[in-house]
Formats: C-alpha cells, structure tokens, sequence
C-alpha cells in the first residue's frame, strides 16, 4: 500500500508544475479551460516551462556553464552542485544526482503532455497564435528526451497524459525515441515562425529549433541530418560571426550579436539577476566572486599556438616553455576565455601563491587550479550583489563546427567543411598565412588526423559553454581523459616543475550512461538497471 501511495504521489507530482504553472487567472477555477484565459496565459506556462530547467540563472545544478565541471576542461568545488561527482566518478545507482535530474524532466514531460492535450480547448481564439505555442512546447518536450536519451539511453516514452499504468511502462529503446524525435522536431521546425521575436527571443523559432536539432543529430552520430541542418541555417543568411570573439561574453556584445541562435535572454528568467561572476570569477578583496568552477590544465593545455600547431609540436617553443606560460604565442581564444596566475584583474596582478591573498589557490573561495574563467566574468560586476548578463546557448560558430564535424565523419571533407573551419578561426585570430586549413600543410591529413583538428576546435570554441561532457562521452574518449587527475597551475620551483594537484578521478566504460537511482525504480518496476550499476 505504500508504494502504491508513493507511485501516486510521484506520478501527480509529474504531472503538475511549478508554481508559475499553477497559478491561475482565476483563483477559483475547476476545469482545465480556467487556467488560461488569454495569451498571457499561454506565453506564462510556456516561459516557466524554459525557466524550470533550461533558463534558470541561479541554480548551478542547471546551468550550461556549469557543465564543465563533469568534463576535463574544470573543477566545480561544491559537491551539491553534482558536477564534481560526476567529473571524478564518485557516484553510483544511490547519489541522488540522478533522481534529481531524471525526476525533474520527467515531471516537465507530464506536465506538457497535459498541456498540449489540452491545446484545442478555445481560449484564445487566434489560432496562430495557439499554434506558436503549442510546437514551442513540442520542441521543449523534444528537448528533455534528447537529454534523457543521452544520459540513460532507453527510457519510458510517453506523449500524451499518462495513467498510472502507462507511467510506469517499460522504456522504449533510444534509437527508437530518437527516430520519432527527429521526425517530430522537422515538422515542429516547419510549424514554427522563421524570424526571431521582438520579445521574448528565447522562444524557439524555426531556425533556433533546426539548430537545437542539428545538436543532437550530431551527438547521435546522424552525420547527415546535422550536415542538412546546418547548411539550411547557413543558407537562411539569418546568422554571422560576431567581429569580436570576446566580446561574445562580455556586456559589449552579449546582448547585442548576430551571432547567438537560442538565447537565454533576459526576458527567459523575468529580467532576475545574473551571478555568472559570483559562480566562475574570483574572490578580490571584497568581491562577489567565489569560483564555484575553475578551468584545469587541461583545458589550458588544449590551446594551440596562434599558427595553429600543438603546443608539443611547436616549431618555436618547446611545451614546457608553453605549460610555464599559457600566453605565449597562443590562440587568442585562451587571452579571450581565461585569466590567472600573473594575469591582471582589476588593476592588479594575480599572485595564486601569495597567502596573503584571498587569491591564494588554498583559501575556499579561490581557484584551487590557479585560474579563473574570464567568459561572462566582467569586471563591472566584481563589486555587485549580481549582473545582468545575457547568454548563447546556441551560437552560429556551432553551426559552422557542426558542418565541419558531421563532414569529417561522413569522410566528405569538402570545400564548406575547410571554409567554416577557416572562418571560425580567422574570426578567433589566428595566423591564417599558417593556420588555412586549405594550405599545403593539411593536404595530406587523413581522416584521424581532421577528427583531432574539429575536437580540439570544438573545445576550445566552446570552453565554459557545457559542452566539452557531452562531447568526451560521445566521441568514446572519457575514459581516457577522465582518468586522469585534476590539475592546474604549473611554475618551476628551484628549477623542478611543480603543478597544482587538485583531485584523482575516475571513469569506469559503464559511466558513459547514468544509473537510475533506486528509488525511481522502485516507483517504476519495469525499469531496469542500466549495465554497471
């Protein structure tokens, strides 16, 4: 009897909403058609349903830039915040991490479902405008199963409301979820308007949404379809590289690009503050900044020279000449993306090693790796109670790698694959008299070798923008790279090379799928464990 009792508290519990959700127009209503009465009411349960989940500024658990703590690119300091544990290891079928991010689509998928069941009931009269929302809220609903079905695999599918049997049904294999996504998410694309809105920009449009799809087409190894949809998002003459690759996270252009395709805009969490600098900038005498997440050597190591040569293949400086200074001879991208030890910040010279400092790498609000990031960290706001940052959660520089990438893996490398590597780095600013991917110099690359080229590129393109997980664990490298210790800062030492040591970490082959937490298969028997756990 309790368990039943436990299922159906769960499953209610799935199938309503947050607060936001629930509030009503009119506070006495009984029947569905009470809640909504107008478009305001629609745009409401449509933006809670982003901020709950993809749009939420505060909640680090969530937030995209928080995601590279689970990879090699940074450490996340804070156990509850869940990325540490996932980046080492230390976790199994019990951590609750996985009831929480399991639990929490599940419930927006329910709490759609209804929703869209309910898409014809007349209250609002312009069709248009119902339509607008409901693929809006279709594509939300793609969105969760494309991140459920990439951290579990096969899970239960479910699209429309659900009884109670049906919510406890057994999951539905991924390649089968994924073929209805992406046939589902064409039609969506076709359904919704294909310019940006005035307001309320974060919505999906057609071609936000072709983006978003493209994303996972290219995660789920369906070259073809991300190739297409890339080229139709470079063909729209919608988009363009934004002048300045800086800039792109920082207040002069962050609300203001051509650049940034699926935005998380001000507007998607209710003009709130911002607290990017609080979560990834330093503590400086009285600053905001606590640096919940740090980059790693790692991600330091992985820029390449500014002629674009590894930095252990340099033809000038050897590595260790590189690993001792990060700023020597390198892609602008590392000036435009980190800062630490002997960079300035506010005037002042950074000093990790001096004890003096709350700077220093030991003290709990500062970098235990000896760097900061520098993207959405601006100095403006160092002294505030918050900001009010706008950021890209799909940028046009993705569209381009995409293309690249999906290329490269169909071996198709054609002349477009080249030319969107080429502006992609031209606008970062490298040497491109050496850096042309069309030069001599990369004729006789073969496959293995252009696959290290566009994943290097994609990592350090996109370094603090949650990425760099989802890649390691597609591209089957995490093992590699996740098994190794978590370092930071080097310095010579009475002429001995020292580098921090922050943890040990480890990823086991059955890592590359998440575990269901017990408790989610207790309320649903049909569950089955996934291999490992």
């Amino acid at each position: 009897m309790k368990k039943l009792l436990f299922v159906i508290v769960l499953v209610s519990i799935s199938f309503t909403s947050c607060k936001d959700f629930l509030d009503k127009t009119d506070p006495t209503a009984t029947q569905f058609t009470e809640f909504f009465n107008d478009e305001n009411d629609l745009n409401r349960v449509v933006y809670s349903s982003y901020l709950d989940v993809f749009t939420n500024p505060g909640d680090r658990r969530l937030l995209f830039y928080m995601k590279d703590g689970r990879s090699d690119n940074a450490y996340s300091r804070n156990t509850g915040d869940h990325h540490q544990l996932i980046g080492n290891g230390n976790f199994n079928s019990n951590s609750r991490i996985f009831e929480y991010y399991y639990t929490i689509r599940m419930k927006h998928i329910g709490r759609i479902n209804t929703y869209l069941a309910n898409i014809d009931e007349p209250y609002v009269e312009d069709e248009a405008t119902r339509t607008k929302y409901e693929n809006v809220l279709k594509g939300l609903r793609v969105w969760h199963y494309f991140i459920l079905t990439m951290q579990w695999g096969d899970v239960p599918f479910v699209l429309e409301p659900a009884t109670l049997e049906e919510a406890t049904a057994a999951p539905t294999p991924k390649e089968q979820i994924l073929d209805t996504l992406f046939m589902q998410a064409e039609e969506i694309a076709s359904s919704l308007p294909s310019d940006e809105y005035t307001t309320d920009k974060y919505m999906f449009n057609q071609y936000s949404f072709k983006a978003l799809t493209m994303r996972y087409a290219l995660y789920n190894e369906r070259y073809e379809l991300a190739a297409q949809l890339a080229k139709e998002i470079m063909d729209s003459g919608n988009y363009e590289l934004h002048p300045n690759y800086g800039d792109l996270f920082q207040y002069e252009a962050a609300s203001n690009n051509n650049e940034f395709i699926l935005w998380q805009d001000r507007a998607s969490f209710g003009n709130r503050d911002t607290w990017s600098f609080n979560h990834l900038g330093p503590h400086y005498r009285t600053s905001q900044g606590d640096s919940w997440l740090v980059p790693l050597k790692s991600l330091v190591d992985s820029y390449w020279t500014l002629d674009g040569y590894k930095i252990g293949n340099c033809p000038e400086h050897t590595r260790e000449e590189h690993e001792l200074n990060p700023h020597l001879h390198r892609d602008p991208r590392y000036e435009a993306s980190i800062m630490g030890h002997g960079d300035v910040f506010y005037e002042d010279t950074i000093d990790v090693y001096n004890e003096n400092s709350p700077m220093f790498y030991e003290k709990e609000r500062a970098s235990a790796s000896g760097y900061w990031f520098k993207k959405f960290v601006s100095e403006a706001d160092a002294f505030k109670s918050g900001g009010n940052f706008e950021y890209g959660l799909i940028r046009y520089a993705e569209v381009l790698l995409t293309y690249a990438e999906a290329k490269i893996m169909l071996n198709d490398i054609d002349a477009l694959a080249k030319k969107s590597i080429n502006r992609v780095r031209k606008r970062a600013g490298l040497d491109m008299t050496e850096a042309d991917v069309t030069l001599p110099r990369y004729s006789s690359y073969t496959q293995e070798q252009w696959i290290d080229l566009i994943r290097n590129e994609r990592r350090i393109e996109f370094a603090a923008e949650g990425q760099r997980y989802n890649d390691i664990i597609r591209w089957g490298i995490a093992e590699e790279v996740l098994n190794q210790p978590a370092l930071g800062h080097t310095r010579k030492v009475n002429g001995e090379v020292e580098t921090l040591h922050i943890e040990e970490r480890s990823f086991e082959p059955h890592n590359y799928v998440w575990p269901f937490h017990e408790s989610s298969i207790k309320v649903n028997p049909n569950l089955e464990q996934n291999p490992g756990y």
